[in-house]
This record gives structure tokens, C-alpha cells and sequence, in this order.
């Protein structure tokens, strides 16, 4: 399986990769803005490349439940000098996190080589375009509803199931637009349109999602349903989310989405030298 975003290659089976979070807002729920002004981004993204970080994913709109929208000129006035900035200090590849194709086209001029859609264009394909066009890396993720609504009331018969036959889809109208498979990424969406039940089933299942033979990003990170699960705020959530990493990749998780690269390095580290000896 071979994973290509512009003019970076990843070969699996390897090591899972970890991509680092950098929040390029001022109401991210998982970093409170620590890291909203273009210096103290390139400053932390620099940190977590030396950390481990593999991918950097860059954002300037939160996501976070009843998030509200963010203009593209504002936008773009936030991730645009970052992305600019990393890309002459760091030797990985630089995703933007985003749901506007005009945030994407500028992000992938400026240096970007993945584009993190969480929104996985419903309601715009012109996004497809950008990755057909450049050969940029692109993340489909399923979502119900947008970050306004996506908490209200998430509803599923069988969410895995409904989670494939999204995948599904959106590989079909991806290779139609000129996308070419080895270019995608899946991410089953933990946290967004879904129910404590939901995000844990879709972990539980998590291995049925390598039957596509695509990498899969799985983001649990300091998210919400940790913090029911354990009764934990944001800050005192890393250990939850140490385990839900390092379940991911023993079910077949090739990228990790993460705000504590180093701690989780280590312990997918450990992870993978455990499943190594198993398979001898």
C-alpha cells in the first residue's frame, strides 16, 4: 500500500506515522489558543517535528462542537504564514486542515502536501480539483452533520457499516473527479456526529476499514468521549488517549492525529514491538 502527497512517499507496512496538531485559533477546545499567533505556530510545529511528528496538520478554523464558521480571508490569514514559514524549516509533509477549496488551492501553493477535509466536500467537490490537479494528499472523513450541529443528536442503525458505505462512495466520486487512490487517506471521524457508543464501536471495528487498502488516520486525542468515558477535562485526558492509540494501530491504524506526539511515539513504539514478536 502506497500513500502519495505531491512529492512525499510512504511505503506500508511501516511504523505508524504521527501527525502532529497545530491550532492556528483562538477557540481550539484542546490547546486554548496557545498557539494562535504565526510565531508561536512555526514555533510549536518545529517542537513536535523534533518530538516525532511525521505529518504536520495545520488548522485555522476550529471544529469543535457548536464551533462557528471562520471566513476564508480570515482563514487563510491564519494557516497561510504558518504553512509558509514550516515549509522552509521542516522536511515533512505539511496537511491543511480545512473544508474550503480556495483555503486548499493557497495552502498547497504555499507549501501544503495533504488536504485534511473533514467535511470530505459534500457540499462543495470542487475541492476534489485541488488534489486531482496538484497530486496532494487527501483525507476523507466522515462526519454527520457539520460542527454546529454534529453533537445534537448523532444517529446510526450499524455506524461502521454506514461509515463503509460512505468510504465507499466517496472513492468512487474521488477516482471520477481524477483523484488517484494511492492519493487518499480514510478517517472514520472519531468524535464528530457521533455518541460515546459510536466512537467506541468504530474503534472496536476499526479493522474491518483495511479492507479498502487505503491508510487510516484515527484522531481520539483529547476528544470529548474520553473525557465522559473517564470523567477527565482536556488537560487530563493524555492517558485515554495514549490507550485509544495505541488500540488504533493494533487494529490497523496507519496515521494518528495527535496533540502529545512524544508521549505517543513511545507508546506506539512500544505497541508495534509487541505486535512484531506476535507475528512471529
Amino acid at each position: 500500500m502506497i500513500l502519495r502527497a505531491k512529492q512525499f512517499e510512504f511505503v506500508f507496512p511501516r511504523p505508524a506515522l504521527v501527525m502532529g496538531v497545530v491550532n492556528v485559533t483562538p477557540d481550539s477546545f484542546s490547546d486554548g489558543g496557545q498557539h494562535a499567533t504565526t510565531e508561536a505556530a512555526i514555533e510549536h510545529g518545529i517542537r513536535l517535528v523534533e518530538h516525532g511528528a511525521e505529518i504536520l496538520d495545520v488548522g485555522g478554523e476550529s471544529t469543535r462542537p457548536s464551533a462557528g464558521p471562520v471566513s476564508e480571508r480570515e482563514e487563510l490569514s491564519r494557516v497561510l504564514p504558518v504553512i509558509e514559514g514550516l515549509a522552509g524549516k521542516v522536511t515533512v509533509p505539511i496537511s491543511i486542515d480545512t473544508t474550503k477549496p480556495g483555503v486548499a488551492w493557497a495552502a498547497v501553493e504555499a507549501g501544503a502536501a495533504i488536504i485534511n477535509d473533514i467535511a470530505a466536500s459534500r457540499t462543495n467537490e470542487s475541492m476534489w480539483r485541488v488534489p486531482a490537479e496538484t497530486g496532494a494528499g487527501y483525507v476523507v472523513m466522515h462526519m454527520q452533520g457539520s460542527p454546529q450541529t454534529m453533537q445534537q443528536n448523532p444517529t446510526y442503525k450499524r455506524v461502521a457499516a454506514e461509515v463503509g458505505v460512505f468510504f465507499g462512495e466517496r472513492m468512487q466520486a474521488l477516482s471520477n473527479a481524477g483523484v488517484k487512490p494511492e492519493q487518499v487517506i480514510l478517517d472514520v471521524g472519531i468524535g464528530f456526529g457521533k455518541a460515546l457508543e459510536h466512537n467506541l464501536q468504530l474503534l472496536a471495528e476499526l479493522r474491518s476499514f483495511t479492507t479498502w487498502q487505503r491508510p487510516l488516520l484515527v484522531g481520539v486525542s483529547r476528544k470529548s468521549f474520553i473525557g465522559r468515558l473517564v470523567g477527565a477535562e482536556v488537560t487530563e485526558r493524555l492517558p485515554g488517549s495514549l490507550a485509544g492509540a495505541c488500540w488504533a494501530v493494533s487494529a490497523g491504524a496507519n496515521i494518528l492525529r495527535v496533540h502529545d506526539v512524544a508521549a505517543t511515539r513511545q507508546a506506539i513504539k512500544m505497541t508495534e514491538a509487541i505486535m512484531a514478536v506476535q507475528k512471529k
